[in-house]
C-alpha cells in the first residue's frame, strides 16, 4: 500500500515506528492462551523464531480450547479482544485504537450502481465434476464415494442432501448477502447471483476485475449492487464500463467507506469475509472485516456471518475421523517396513499419536494440517475469523463456517511448493478439488446455513464445544482421515507431485 495513503488498518507501532508482524501475532497467541493455560502462554512468549515456531503455538490453542465449551469462548474473546486493543486505524498519520476510528469516522458514503441480471433463476442443484455436471443419483454416488474415502464428513454430504432435498432453499430473492473479495476465486458470487440473491459487492478497484464482476451479474438471475464513488457517474445513463473504471474499494484502507455503504443496506443480510491477500496484508484485511461485522451488528440485529475455513490449519476432529485414520495407518502391510527408516527423519509420521480427553470424558483429535509455506499472518487471519465466529454465534448470531477442500486457486498454484504438494497429494489420501467444484459446493452449504435450524450455523443448536462448529459439514478433501500427520508427508508429495506435473 502507499505511504501517502491517509487512512488504512494497521498493525500497532513499536517504538521506533516499525509494524512487526511477528511480535504482534505472538502476543495475541499468547493473551488468547493466558486465561485458559498461563503455561502455554508463557511458552509461546519464548518462541524466538515466530516463522516455524507459531506452528506449535496454533496447536495450544486448539488443544486449551478442546477442554470445554467455556474455554474455547475464553480464547477466542481473549484473543479478539487482544487484536482489537492492538490493532489500529491510521488517519493523518495518526493512530486510533481501530474501532473508536472508525466509529467516529464521518465518511459520507459511496452511491450505489445496480445491475440486474438478465436470465432466468437456475432451480436445479448442480455440481461440476470432472467435466461433468452432477445431479440427482449421481450427486449421491458422488457424495458416498467421497465419504468413504475419507474425503469428507458425513455430515457434508448430510448438508449437501438436504440441498436437494430443498430445492425451495435455492430461490434466494429475498437474500441478501455482502460478499466481500466479491471476486475471489473460492467466493459465492456466481452461485448466489444464480440463484436469484442480491449481492452488495465489494473489491478493490480494477477496471478489469469489475467488467468481469458486473458481467456474471447481468448474465444472471440475481442483482448486485456496486459501490462507486459519490458523483463519479450518472446512475441512469453511465454504461458498464465507465462504472467499472470507478468501481470498488480498498477494505483495508477505506474501510470506513465500506462501513458507511454497507450501514445502508436495508432489513436482514449477510457479511460474508471471502477476502484474501498475501502476508501481513491477509491480517490486516481480515481486521478490517472483523472490526465492519462489529461496527454492523450494533446498528443491525438481523446481521449474519459467513467464511470459509482453510484445511490447512488446526481442527479438533471426531473421534470417528481418528479412528478411520489409525485404521489405514494399521493397514499399510508392507509399506510399514519400507517407511519405518523414515521416521527417523520425521517422515510416515501416523496421525493422531495423541489425543485430548475433554472435561466431559470425550476423546477429541487433534489434525495439525498447518502448512509451513503459508506462513504465520496466514494463520492468524483465519485464527482471527474462527474466533469472531465462536464469540458471535455464542452471542445469538447465525454464522456459517465452512472447511473448503484444498483447492487449485490461482493464490496456491503461484506458490511451486504449494502447488507440487497439491498435485502429489492424492498419493495420502487428499483429493485436491477445481474451483469450480470446491466453491459450488461451499456455496450450497452457505445456503444450507441460512435456511436450515438443524445446521450448526443456527445458534440454537446445541454444539458439544463451539469448535464443532468447524467439524460441522466439514470438506477437508481426506486431511483428516489421512494414515499420516500431514506434514511429515508434504515434502514427499511435493516431491510426487513435481513428477506428476512435468510427465
Amino acid at each position: 500500500l502507499s505511504a501517502s495513503m491517509q487512512t488504512e488498518v494497521n498493525f500497532p507501532a513499536a517504538n521506533d515506528g516499525s509494524r512487526s508482524t511477528s511480535a504482534t501475532g505472538r502476543a495475541v497467541l499468547a493473551d488468547a492462551l493466558r486465561d485458559v493455560s498461563p503455561a502455554a502462554a508463557r511458552r509461546v512468549e519464548a518462541i524466538k523464531d515466530w516463522r516455524s515456531g507459531y506452528l506449535s503455538a496454533i496447536r495450544e490453542l486448539v488443544v486449551a480450547a478442546a477442554a470445554n465449551p467455556a474455554a474455547a469462548v475464553t480464547v477466542s474473546q481473549a484473543g479478539l479482544d487482544s487484536l482489537h486493543q492492538r490493532f489500529v486505524w491510521t488517519q493523518d498519520g495518526t493512530d486510533r485504537p481501530l474501532l473508536d476510528g472508525l466509529a467516529l469516522s464521518d465518511h459520507p458514503g459511496m452511491d450505489t450502481f445496480e445491475v440486474i441480471g438478465r436470465n432466468e433463476r437456475r432451480a436445479e442443484f448442480s455440481v461440476p465434476y470432472k467435466g461433468k455436471r452432477l445431479t440427482g443419483g449421481d450427486l449421491h454416488k458422488q457424495l458416498d464415494d467421497w465419504v468413504a474415502r475419507g474425503v469428507a464428513e458425513p455430515s457434508f454430504a448430510d448438508a449437501v442432501r438436504a440441498v436437494m432435498a430443498h430445492p425451495e432453499w435455492l430461490n434466494l430473492r429475498d437474500v441478501q448477502v455482502a460478499v466481500l473479495g466479491a471476486g475471489a476465486e473460492m467466493g459465492p458470487l456466481r452461485q448466489l447471483l444464480d440463484w436469484g440473491a442480491t449481492v452488495y459487492a465489494v473489491d478493490l478497484p480494477n477496471e478489469d476485475r469489475w467488467n468481469t464482476i458486473m458481467s456474471l451479474a447481468k448474465n444472471s438471475a440475481g442483482r448486485m449492487a456496486v459501490p462507486v464513488p459519490r458523483g463519479s457517474v450518472n446512475l441512469d445513463t453511465a454504461p458498464d464500463s465507465r462504472v467499472a473504471h470507478v468501481a470498488g474499494l480498498d477494505v483495508i484502507a477505506q474501510t470506513d467507506a465500506v462501513l458507511a455503504w454497507l450501514r445502508e443496506i436495508d432489513g436482514p443480510f449477510t457479511l460474508g469475509n471471502y477476502a484474501y491477500a498475501d502476508g501481513g496484508l491477509h491480517v490486516r484485511v481480515s481486521m478490517a472485516i472483523d472490526a465492519l461485522s462489529v461496527l454492523l451488528a450494533r446498528s443491525n440485529r438481523d446481521l449474519s456471518l459467513a467464511f470459509l475455513a482453510t484445511p490447512t490449519d488446526v481442527f479438533a476432529v471426531p473421534e470417528d475421523a481418528v479412528a478411520m485414520a489409525r485404521d489405514r495407518w494399521n493397514q499399510r502391510r508392507t509399506r510399514r517396513i519400507l517407511q519405518a527408516p523414515l521416521h527417523l527423519a520425521n517422515l510416515f509420521e501416523p496421525a493422531y499419536r495423541d489425543t485430548v480427553i475433554d472435561d466431559s470424558g470425550r476423546e477429541v483429535g487433534i489434525s495439525d494440517c498447518l502448512v509451513p509455506q503459508q506462513g504465520p499472518n496466514y494463520a492468524l487471519a483465519k485464527r482471527l475469523q474462527r474466533w469472531r465466529a465462536i464469540v458471535a454465534r455464542d452471542a445469538g448470531t447465525r454464522v456459517s463456517l465452512n472447511v473448503a477442500p484444498a483447492t487449485r486457486t490461482r493464490s496456491v498454484v503461484k506458490n511451486r511448493a504449494l502447488a507440487a504438494a497439491y498435485a502429489g497429494a492424492g498419493q495420502f489420501g487428499v483429493e485436491v478439488f477445481a474451483p469450480a467444484t470446491a466453491n459450488t459446493l461451499m456455496a450450497a452449504l452457505l445456503v444450507r446455513d441460512l435456511h436450515d435450524p438443524q445446521s450448526a450455523a443456527n445458534p440454537q443448536r446445541d454444539l458439544h464445544n463451539p469448535m464443532d462448529l468447524f467439524a460441522d459439514a466439514a470438506n477437508h478433501g481426506g486431511l483428516w482421515r489421512a494414515a499420516y500427520e500431514p506434514r511429515s508427508v508434504l515434502t514427499l508429495a511435493a516431491v510426487l507431485g513435481l513428477f506428476v506435473r512435468n510427465a
